[in-house]
């Protein structure tokens, strides 16, 4: 009864805050990031604008979807990705209205991108319009991912994914601030960030399976700075500090741990959690870790750049298998022939190959094809190191 009380209580809140004149924006936000977010549907239909700046008594007609289709190029990827998307519907939904969604869901991704040619389509993005969609309606979901396509989005929506990774250089410096042995634990293993590509562009609906958790995040990222869900990512890996120290100490093996990401996460602690860290050390203070992390040859940049060879020759495996042969080569220097063989014939390496090749192509699922497209683009750049 008391949980119900405290309900009450906010929904009185988040109206009084609509209804004053200014609308209080601030209160607004306040509400989004506290426990429990925004509570429902029918409020985030009244907030989410407000949160985003979005006048709703001026949405623009929505355009027919036919002359979008044909006169859009990534008509086909988008296509693609949104027949993939049926999980993302709720499990009873009859299949008529899912697929008039699923039209709904392509016309207003057409639409922004015919709007706004500065930005790039990437696989994922779908993953958040379909939240919006859900939740709103096609013309104010349009509205609204519009708006949130040329801010909190924009970085993913670049011709080249450069700007991506360096928002995924930010994770390792919050993990660092907070248990330098984790941070340490992870750097040895030379884990890199790719883990979190998929998290980060699609803001975790790609990988939450309940429809609840994805608004509450919504909630609270569309109340703060855009870096928010980095943060959101580190505290997740923080919570999982045992699990992350328990593991073997190589790439494949962590990398495969922290892609699965646990469905029954304590959410509100860590909304909060990521709140206190954002405060704590803001993304100003860790630009320089951001930035040395991108020189250091062991972080993002590098297994970016294996991962984009991997992409490009659709087998992470092999890079995998280079990296360990690599290993090999010091460990050999240090130990000799015979430590040598015994790692060679242990069969968990191989094992472990295999998941992390699993975990790659699962996980990268929604953000491989971004990076294959961009590794394309970028190949001439470091042709030699390519292709030796």
């Amino acid at each position: 009864a008391d949980f119900d009380a405290k309900k009450k209580r906010k929904v009185a809140e988040i109206y009084q805050a609509l209804n004053s004149d200014p609308i209080d924006v601030a209160a607004l936000r306040r509400m989004a990031i506290s426990e429990g977010g925004l509570l429902t549907d029918e409020i985030r239909r009244k907030v989410w604008p407000k949160l985003l700046s979005v006048n709703t008594d001026d949405l623009p007609p929505l355009p027919a979807g036919k002359e979008l289709r044909e006169d859009s190029k990534d008509y086909q990827q988008v296509l693609l990705d949104v027949r993939r998307s049926l999980r993302r519907f709720p499990p009873g939904m009859p299949d008529d209205q899912r697929e008039g969604l699923q039209e709904e869901l392509i016309d207003i991704i057409l639409h922004v991108l015919k709007r706004n040619p500065q930005l790039h389509y990437y696989q994922g993005y779908h993953d958040i319009v379909v939240t919006f969609l859900l939740v709103v309606g096609d013309r104010l979901a349009t509205a609204l991912v519009e708006k949130l396509s040329t801010h909190h989005l924009r970085d993913f929506m670049d011709q080249t994914m450069d700007n991506t990774k360096h928002i995924l250089n930010y994770l390792m410096p919050i993990i660092d601030q907070v248990n330098p042995e984790v941070h340490d634990f992870m750097q040895s293993a030379e884990v890199g960030t790719i883990f979190a590509l998929s998290w980060l562009i699609t803001w975790f609906g790609h990988v939450l399976s309940d429809f609840r958790h994805v608004v509450r995040l919504y909630d609270f990222f569309l109340a703060c700075h855009p870096l928010m869900p980095i943060y959101f990512a580190a505290v997740i890996v923080l919570h999982r500090e045992q699990e992350v120290l328990d593991c073997e100490c190589d790439m494949a093996s962590v990398h495969h741990l922290l892609s699965q990401i646990p469905q029954d996460l304590p959410y509100e602690s860590l909304i909060s959690k990521a709140g206190d860290l954002f405060v704590q050390f803001p993304p100003s203070e860790l630009a320089k870790e951001a930035a040395q992390a991108a020189q250091a040859e062991r972080t993002a940049a590098s297994t970016f750049k294996d991962f984009e060879l991997a992409s490009v020759q659709q087998r992470p495996d092999t890079v995998l298998r280079q990296r360990f042969r690599e290993r090999l080569r010091g460990e050999e220097r240090l130990r000799g022939e015979e430590r040598t063989k015994s790692i060679l014939t242990k069969p968990r390496t191989n094992r472990f190959v295999k998941l992390a090749v699993m975990g790659l192509t699962v996980a990268l699922g929604a953000a491989a094809l971004a990076v294959v497209k961009s590794a394309l683009e970028w190949a001439p750049k470091f042709e030699l190191q390519i292709f030796p």
